[in-house]
């Protein structure tokens, strides 16, 4: 049998994951205890896409392990071994601004949660494939030191610098620099994935991902800002912009380009990989310009206020380089814009909100 295991499953990425596996493998078994709700309340809370999985694919079993208990994990890889032949770790505390809240939490479910699985996977599939979503934020804030220029709607970087053409590759220093509490746990858990690739000799890859989206995106205040970004301009609830005069650049990929790359590395994979992964030049936007595309694309105005505090550690321009994986897998290339991207979210939260069209 083949089992692709994944981590956050009822996430966006891990639900998109789920959904895209369930015709390539015997059984996808999902890992996921809804902590999101835990981090975000019931705005972030998952369980309506765990349902919406369990109904639709009869191959997905689902778990609701804590990743922090290696017990709880080893459970389940004793019951199925070697027939894992995918590790998908997508599970983790994804804000920043939590994560000062509680650092014990977030360090335990980013690091040492990511290290559980790890070893699990060494002890009971040693070669199944695994993949680890790490992010930008490893990064941590030397993106701001880059030689950036003010424009009417965003910050962008100086035309005669490098990183203009395709954006930041994966030589930026991970060094002397401002993390975030939730950055720096996702370094720890980036660093020992390529470690156990590395040492180890397993199928490890690192992909450290840009603003991640997509329709089925539980998005909350503190994550997710394009999914909850719209929901604002659906409801009328009040944003916040925070700081750099709402002209901070993100890319963002959509989830199942995502989970494609996934597929191709998975397919042949290189171990102890890293690789950036976003919308890159494809599909990128200032916070202005999202602004501005879910007006055009609900019909309604944003009700949305400007705080001059920025997030610490938070990115002015960040635009991911994919050129690394595009050179590696070149039958892979991105599907989704970002026009047909923030559709699919306008259209999945009006369902979801029950909002007559």
């Amino acid at each position: 049998m083949n089992i692709a295991l994944v981590t956050g499953s009822a996430g966006l990425i891990g639900s998109e994951a789920v959904a895209f596996f369930a015709d390539k493998f015997d059984l996808v078994v999902g890992v996921d205890n809804n902590m999101r709700q835990y981090f975000f309340g019931a705005d972030g809370s998952t369980e309506w896409n765990r349902n919406r999985l369990s109904e639709t694919y009869k191959n997905y079993q689902h778990r609701a392990a804590d990743i922090r208990e290696v017990a709880q994990l080893e459970t389940i890889f004793q019951e199925y071994g070697t027939d894992i032949k995918l590790v998908l770790h997508t599970a983790a505390q994804p804000s920043h601004d939590w994560a000062a809240r509680e650092p014990f939490t977030d360090f335990g479910v980013n690091a040492v949660g990511t290290v559980n699985l790890l070893e699990m996977t060494r002890l009971h599939c040693p070669e199944a494939v695994f993949i680890f979503t790490s992010t930008n934020k490893v990064y941590g804030d030397n993106p701001n030191f880059l030689p950036l220029i003010e424009t009417e709607t965003r910050w962008e970087i100086d035309q005669n610098h490098p990183y203009f053409q395709n954006g930041i590759d994966e030589h930026m220093s991970l060094d002397h620099t401002k993390h975030s509490i939730f950055g720096a746990s996702k370094v720890a858990a980036d660093i020992m994935v390529q470690e156990y690739g590395r040492y180890f000799g397993m199928k490890t890859a690192v992909f450290r991902g840009g603003c991640l989206t997509g329709p089925n995106h539980s998005g909350a205040q503190l994550h997710g800002f394009l999914s909850y970004l719209m929901k604002c301009v659906i409801t009328g609830n009040q944003y916040t912009i925070f700081g750099y005069k709402g002209k901070q650049v993100r890319d963002n990929i959509h989830s199942w380009d995502l989970v494609n790359m996934f597929w191709h590395f998975y397919q042949n994979p290189r171990p102890g990989e890293v690789y950036n992964a976003g919308g890159g030049r494809y599909a990128n936007c200032s916070m202005l310009e999202a602004i501005a595309l879910c007006e055009e694309i609900s019909g309604n105005k944003m009700n949305y206020q400007y705080s001059d505090t920025n997030r610490s550690g938070d990115h002015i321009w960040y635009i991911s380089d994919l050129t690394k994986f595009k050179q590696h897998y070149p039958g892979w290339d991105w599907t989704f814009d970002l026009r047909e991207t923030m559709t699919q979210i306008h259209d999945s939260m009006v369902a979801r909100l029950s909002i007559p069209t």
